[in-house]
């Protein structure tokens, strides 16, 4: 419920000045998202956990998600054909 509240006055603000300011926000939205993700990779590294077992869920989610990749791709391919 925190995030609501400014988002929805973030898209009223933005729904008003739509056509009065226009500002390059590339740089921001850049900043914005590192800022996030190393903000995401601090809490996530307050979480004690197994190294061993994260390593094997990591693989195991990687193999079958390239097993899935190649299957669809094969499927796909024949219908292609």
């Amino acid at each position: 419920m925190n995030f609501l509240i400014p988002l929805i006055l973030g898209i009223i603000l933005g729904y008003l000045l739509r056509n009065k300011v226009k500002v390059n926000t590339e740089v921001l939205m850049s900043a914005s998202v590192i800022a996030l993700v190393f903000l995401m990779g601090i809490k996530a590294g307050e979480v004690e956990v197994s190294a061993t077992k994260a390593v094997l869920y990591s693989l195991t989610l990687m193999l079958f998600a390239v097993a899935g990749s190649i299957g669809a791709a094969k499927v796909l391919w024949r219908g292609i054909k």
